[in-house]
């Protein structure tokens, strides 16, 4: 766990595959060491997929952590006109999301690294467990940069474990313009759903905010 979010893992290899069961969906996914939860699917991204509205059905998607691929192909299924993002700083994560894509028949579904994607694309929709234990500073950082791609009708839902701060992240997440509000709650996680930044606050207005608050 303490190496998912690291760029190259220096963890041994050492593949598996996981089931992923949904109403909708049943898929087999290959996973490895290194990467978030290989040996199981998460609880929150469970809680996640299975709370979440049907994503729009045409349009950049946008999975932010997308690990072995769960969440960004299960995005794919349900919406399989629109072009899926998967993306995470984890370039073992990145690989082998983009098999499981190949694997599922999922065509549609881009995943890529962090640095690596195209600046000028606009989101409908974000789907994330992110990676709360980056810390503080990073996770805002993180959260700030992807959510302002939003599309002024977009959406973004984010599943946070009640213990590790869902709550104030929805407070932080409403001063910085992004209206926020609990679609669900079960066993330990909130699903968050956040709406696109109010034009009342622009982003380099929040950047500055950030930066004095470290």
């Amino acid at each position: 766990m303490a190496h998912y979010f690291e760029e190259s893992p220096q963890t041994a290899s050492r593949p598996g595959s996981v089931t992923l069961v949904l109403a909708d969906l049943h898929l087999r996914l290959e996973t490895d060491r290194g990467v978030f939860s290989p040996e199981r699917i998460d609880p929150g991204t469970r809680v996640l997929l299975e709370t979440v509205p049907p994503p729009p059905a045409e349009g950049d998607l946008l999975d932010l952590g997308c690990g072995y691929g769960p969440i960004a192909l299960t995005m794919a299924s349900r919406a399989p006109r629109a072009t899926v993002w998967a993306v995470d700083v984890n370039r073992r994560s990145v690989e082998l999301c983009a098999r499981n894509a190949e694997s599922a028949g999922l065509d549609k579904v881009r995943s890529v690294h962090v640095d690596e994607m195209p600046p000028d694309v606009r989101f409908r929709a974000i789907w994330s467990n992110p990676a709360i234990r980056i810390g503080k500073a990073a996770l805002h950082e993180m959260l700030s940069r992807w959510l302002g791609r939003l599309t002024p009708d977009g959406s973004a839902y984010l599943v946070v474990q009640k213990h590790l701060g869902s709550d104030s992240l929805q407070h932080w997440l409403n001063d910085q313009g992004l209206p926020t509000s609990r679609l669900a709650s079960r066993s330990a996680y909130r699903v968050l759903r956040v709406g696109a930044r109010s034009p009342e606050i622009p982003e380099p207005e929040i950047q500055q905010r950030e930066s004095k608050e470290r």
